[in-house]
């Protein structure tokens, strides 16, 4: 495993607690695309599916680890927090929870220079979830400057 994703998933499990009860992990990273993976076991409902709680939690850290890396790759020091999220479900899951996430290369790049230029900007991800999709996050993901 690179070490640019060991040092992502210890910051994600020191920093978000959750995380770690739900055995979120990050499976694949790249400038532009994440997948993550939680097994069903912690994350198991009264019908033996997964919860729908864990589903958008991994959805939604599947969104900002994948923000959070293209903050990294671009020296963007700052703060990032989730503006909005909003999940359709469509079916359910019998198995471990399986998230993907991509953005262009335009709208990572415009994410980067508008934080670059005023210090806060943006970025619009669409995560889904299980193969079908089972369920679709649509979120927002807001990064501000320290300084």
């Amino acid at each position: 495993m690179p070490d640019y994703l060991v040092n992502l998933q210890n910051k994600i499990q020191s920093s978000i607690p959750l995380s770690d009860a739900m055995q979120f992990t990050i499976v694949e990273l790249d400038s532009c695309s994440i997948l993550v993976r939680a097994p069903l076991q912690p994350n198991v409902n009264v019908h033996g599916t997964v919860f729908a709680g864990s589903i958008y939690s991994v959805a939604v850290l599947a969104g900002w680890a994948l923000c959070t890396h293209i903050m990294e790759l671009n020296q963007m020091a700052g703060d990032l927090v989730v503006a909005d999220a909003k999940i359709k479900y469509h079916s359910p899951i019998s198995g471990d929870i399986e998230c993907q996430g991509e953005v262009n290369e335009v709208d990572r790049d415009a994410f980067c220079s508008g934080y670059k230029k005023l210090g806060k900007s943006k970025l619009k991800l669409t995560i889904n979830v299980g193969r079908l999709p089972n369920a679709i996050l649509q979120g927002s993901y807001f990064a501000v400057s320290r300084s």
